[in-house]
């Protein structure tokens, strides 16, 4: 074992290096050549620092960064030592795409439901291999995905994001990817702080996790986000970002009005906080001025062709703030180079042909016919809704827990997604289930699903004794 007044000596070349990345590898060394045994106690911090010459500030820098990589354990009180492992190992959750499976009612994901848009991607594909333009062998580029990006903004429309040109939008792999490429350009610091809804999408933790951040939740009314909160959740844990979805939030379904998202435009300009309104669940075109358009020199704009033309079209966008779509660029090309040229071109076709808006319209429609499906029978409930929005959010009824609603549901071939997978760490939650509207059955299974979860609400005694 390896006490304070032990002969090991690290070899540390400061050639190039920060100090602390020079020890850091030192000691990796040290535990690759054998010279650091598993279970080997480390000198102290201040005796580590004055062997080597350099501020305990530095050793501890050092430590932290290999008790992060999990190659050194630090136990209070007893001191660091070499744990025998590379990485510590991570508790997973729960995928966010599922494979669909017909043969159970699915409420879990809402996905886009076939309204014969996958003949018009083939048709795209089609005009795109006759068309002999020679451009699908090199790195795309900002010259070649400018087709893209002016369809995009066209799609857009003038009112929803303010002034905007093809320069301001940058594409990525769906929204979530140009969620994360829009914290990257953001975020900075040691421990980032990213403030969002009390209940949010899966995603949201995700993205957090990848980028080692701390979200906090803001508590919500029926408008969203309340102005308030969102002060005292800034002046008590600070915040570079607040990530949010104000038009279709999800899980709740809520919209947050015009005049809400002002009070929170003038806040966050009030604290130099940046806003990623992130509009993946917009399914329907609307006139209400996102972020961007209120406070444009602090807001992103995010959304993509998922829901409401094609989940297989991993095609998403980010509008950056005014004057901070190079640094965005500049994060999308180290991460990817670019979106690969062939899909570029088919989606540019979509969206300038008019076959996209087309697809986006009998969406639309078949959502609304869905949801209004789901509330004929699911009506008496509390349940919250719009026609605009692909899913809803039931409260449930005393005598169920959102986990046993969910087995009963099982049982009967249905799965529904409670509500504890939208709560942030340490917070409680509702006693409520997501019910996606476009789950990928036939629509008598889909009624007959209905109908079971009507009768299970009504009936919550007998069936969790059965």
């Amino acid at each position: 074992m390896i006490v304070p007044d032990t002969i090991w000596q690290p070899d540390v070349s400061m050639t190039g290096k920060s100090k602390y990345k020079a020890l850091a590898q030192a000691i990796r060394d040290g535990i690759a050549s054998g010279d650091l045994a598993v279970g080997s106690k480390l000198p102290t911090v201040r005796d580590l620092a004055y062997r080597v010459g350099v501020t305990p500030g530095t050793v501890a820098r050092a430590y932290g960064l290999l008790t992060d990589e999990g190659r050194l354990i630090a136990e209070v009180g007893r001191g660091t030592y070499v744990s025998g492992h590379t990485r510590k190992p991570q508790t997973l959750e729960p995928p966010l795409v599922h494979l669909v499976d017909e043969s159970t009612a699915d409420f879990r994901s809402s996905r886009v439901p076939d309204v014969g848009q996958g003949l018009l991607i083939d048709d795209a594909l089609i005009r795109l291999g006759q068309s002999h333009r020679r451009r699908h062998i090199n790195y795309p580029t900002p010259i070649t995905d400018i087709e893209a990006r002016e369809a995009v903004v066209n799609w857009i429309g003038p009112v929803r994001t303010g002034a905007l040109d093809a320069h301001h939008v940058v594409l990525g792999n769906g929204a979530q990817n140009c969620v994360i490429l829009s914290l990257q350009a953001e975020l900075h610091g040691a421990h980032p702080v990213i403030l969002t809804e009390e209940l949010a999408y899966a995603g949201v933790r995700h993205a957090a996790r990848l980028l080692r951040a701390q979200v906090v939740g803001i508590a919500m009314d029926n408008e969203g986000i309340i102005p308030a909160a969102l002060a005292e959740a800034y002046r008590t844990h600070g915040g570079q970002v607040l990530l949010t979805s104000p038009e279709v939030h999800s899980p709740t379904a809520t919209k947050t009005s015009y005049a809400r998202k002002k009070e929170i435009a003038a806040l966050a300009e009030r604290f130099g906080l940046t806003i990623i309104e992130d509009d993946c669940h917009c399914i329907a075109p609307t006139e209400v001025p996102a972020y961007r358009a209120i406070l444009p020199k602090q807001s992103y704009f995010v959304s993509s062709l998922t829901k409401g033309v094609s989940g297989a079209l991993r095609f998403g966008y980010s509008v950056a703030p005014v004057n901070r779509f190079k640094e965005l660029r500049q994060v999308a090309q180290s991460s990817f180079h670019g979106i690969s040229q062939p899909m570029l071109d088919v989606c540019a076709d979509l969206l300038t042909s008019g076959d996209a808006g087309r697809v986006r319209d009998k969406v639309v429609a078949h959502t609304a016919a869905r949801v209004r499906q789901a509330v004929n029978r699911l009506g008496g409930w509390d349940v919250r809704w719009r026609e605009d929005a692909p899913f809803l959010w039931l409260q449930l009824p005393p005598g169920w827990r959102a986990s046993s609603f969910a087995l009963a549901c099982e049982r009967k071939g249905i799965s529904v997604r409670p509500a504890d997978e939208f709560v942030l760490s340490d917070q409680r939650a509702p006693n409520a289930v997501r019910l996606a509207v476009t789950t990928c059955v036939s629509e008598e299974r889909y009624l007959q699903a209905l109908e079971d979860m009507n009768t299970l609400l009504a009936n919550p005694t007998p069936t969790l004794e059965n």
